[in-house]
């Protein structure tokens, strides 16, 4: 199972962190380049390296989170999806003015689907603040939950897998049009949640 992370910000950062405290090895990318993630992958060494936006697009599980403007230009000439697993932690929202954008009506995790033609796509990741998804999910006497959703049964349990991996308790929302709504920053009522299952 190969992980690659699009998008070096506040939240890829913090998945990586949470994979290289486990050991899991994945390839992050930005847009501009492996040189501009030489300290992260000091940091994070051996578990995390640099690469391309096309090499971790090519992984089995790609996890994007790019600020919502940038998205399409972020996903665009890429290898076909055919049917790998694409996670989406992004927000239709964004620094600074953190305007949300008008997405019609339609869930944000809908609008993403489209911009990776032949993906499953997986809610997951985006409704804990960056420092929250970084820090130790044992907290508390319990562990951290993290929310998910999608359309695709075996995509959710690989996803569910991974979490359970790096310590955290996955909560299965269902739908993209169910779960999605809810964890959408901005209009859902589960960001920010920070949950703790004990027991």
């Amino acid at each position: 199972m190969t992980i690659g992370i699009i998008g070096s910000g506040a939240i890829g950062t913090a998945f990586a962190r949470t994979l290289a405290r486990v050991g899991i090895e994945a390839i992050i990318s930005n847009s501009r380049g492996p040189d501009s993630l030489k300290e992260l992958v000091r940091e994070l060494a051996p578990s995390i390296k640099a690469g391309r936006r096309e090499e971790a697009a090519r992984a089995d599980i790609v996890f994007v989170a790019i600020n919502w403007t940038k998205l399409p230009a972020a996903l665009a000439g890429l290898p076909d999806w055919n049917g790998r697993i694409v996670i989406d932690a992004n927000n239709p929202i964004e620094a600074p003015l953190f305007k949300p954008v008008d997405l019609k009506g339609r869930v944000s995790s809908e609008v993403f689907a489209d911009l990776v033609p032949g993906a499953r796509v997986v809610k997951a990741f985006n409704h804990l603040r960056a420092e929250v998804l970084a820090n130790n999910p044992r907290v508390d006497g319990g562990q951290r939950v993290l929310f998910y959703s999608g359309n695709d049964a075996a995509a959710k349990a690989e996803v569910a897998a991974l979490i359970d991996r790096i310590g955290f308790v996955g909560i299965d929302l269902g739908s993209l049009a169910v779960g999605g709504k809810l964890a959408q920053f901005p209009g859902g009522p589960l960001p920010n949640q920070n949950l703790v299952k004990v027991g």
